[in-house]
């Protein structure tokens, strides 16, 4: 295992790890800001919920749909050279939040470009780590980028939530674009290289170019729980600092340590749970075990009001939510079964974020502008997480060699 370890190019998916925490952090940079634009347009809670819900959301709906028809483009079009466009893409649009007036309808339009631009971005580092590394050791390889989002999600906050108390929402938003033009770019582009895809199909596979897997009913059920998932994740991230002000009272300026240790946590899960699921072969169990602990987690948090508590549920919620990050896109690509991964994560990816992260923006956005309580979106956001958790389980029952 050392020796097979050692052949294989390990800087790659570090190289992900960081270009992917910097598209999560040019995403996210909208939750922090939220309560800071609402600050400055005197919203009430039913006003954040009602404008918030759009805010969040149109990033998911250009992202998914363009996910899911391009990707597949994208993949011939050059892995590579796709990977870099998108990366220029998502850190410019970043930079004119920055540059923008505290309009909706212009965050709005910023939002809806911002996924177009980032929506090849996933889809081709599934593709190059396919053809990069073997099943054995994919879950690993695919963990070190993954875990980008969780580190997005530690880090964010120590460097946006200060920067912005200090000198204005807008200020996050160019810091975090010009990351990806002068650190996420050059990586990529001198030390990332892309093999071609694979000259053979292996037996029971289809033809590179085919969208035979749609008629596959693992690929459909895994989507489903993929889009759970969003909806859990996405609710959490982008509502979780509203949530803490408005409804915990919790001053601004103090948020930045305590959501980085969650996020902090969630990476330390998916480290270990990726190695446990190439070791054990127990990938889609741990992950409905893992997504039904995030539901009842994040119920919990609503009988509590302190800062310690708070911050261990959610934490927990991040770790067992974890789980599934850890297994993601290697048990994607055995669906795809190493062809045509680019179109298959595309698709997978595209769906479920398309559904998953518009319902986990609108639904709490729906919910607290008509009740004015935060408490029931969270709950909302749980069930989710439950559901999710069970499907899994399901999947893993019925479909073992995806373990």
């Amino acid at each position: 295992m050392v020796g097979l370890l050692r052949r294989y190019p390990w800087h790659i998916p570090l190289i992900f790890g960081v270009t992917f925490a910097i598209h999560h952090m040019d995403r996210n940079v909208m939750a922090y800001s939220l309560p800071a634009i609402a600050a400055e347009l005197g919203w009430s809670d039913k006003q954040v919920g009602a404008w918030g819900q759009y805010l969040l959301g149109a990033f998911f709906v250009s992202y998914g749909f363009t996910q899911a028809l391009l990707s597949g483009p994208a993949e011939r079009f050059g892995v590579k050279r796709s990977l870099i466009a998108s990366i220029c893409g998502f850190s410019l649009v970043s930079i004119g939040f920055g540059v923008a007036g505290a309009s909706v309808i212009v965050l709005v339009g910023l939002r809806l470009l911002l996924g177009f631009a980032e929506a090849a971005h996933v889809p081709m580092m599934g593709a190059i780590i396919a053809r990069t590394f073997p099943n054995d050791i994919r879950a690993t390889a695919n963990t070190i980028w993954g875990t980008g989002i969780k580190i997005a999600t530690a880090i964010g906050p120590l460097l946006i939530v200060p920067l912005i108390a200090w000198a204005g929402w807008r200020s996050g938003f160019l810091v975090v674009g010009a990351l990806g033009l002068l650190v996420g770019v050059p990586l990529v582009y001198f030390f990332v290289e892309a093999p071609p895809p694979t000259p053979q199909a292996e037996p029971g596979t289809v033809p590179e170019g085919s969208y035979a897997f749609l008629r596959d009913r693992a690929f459909w059920a895994y989507t489903v729980v993929g889009l759970l998932n969003n909806i859990t994740g996405f609710g959490v991230l982008g509502w979780l600092p509203t949530y803490f002000v408005r409804t915990k009272h919790i001053a601004f300026a103090l948020l930045a340590q305590p959501l980085s240790v969650i996020g902090f946590v969630g990476v330390a899960g998916m480290l270990v749970f990726a190695v446990v699921g190439d070791r054990l072969r127990l990938r889609l169990w741990s992950a409905s075990v893992g997504l039904i602990v995030c539901g009842f987690a994040i119920y919990a948090a609503q009988f509590f009001s302190s800062l310690v508590p708070l911050v261990a549920l959610f934490a927990l919620a991040n770790f067992g939510q974890s789980t599934y990050g850890a297994i993601e896109w290697s048990t994607a690509q055995l669906i795809a079964k190493d062809r045509n991964v680019g179109a298959v994560t595309g698709a997978y990816n595209g769906i479920g974020i398309l559904i998953g992260g518009v319902l986990g923006s609108m639904i709490p956005g729906a919910i607290v502008a008509a009740t004015g309580n935060f408490d029931l979106a969270l709950l909302a956001i749980a069930l989710t997480a439950v559901l999710g958790g069970l499907l899994m389980g399901g999947l893993a029952y019925f479909r073992p060699e995806l373990n």
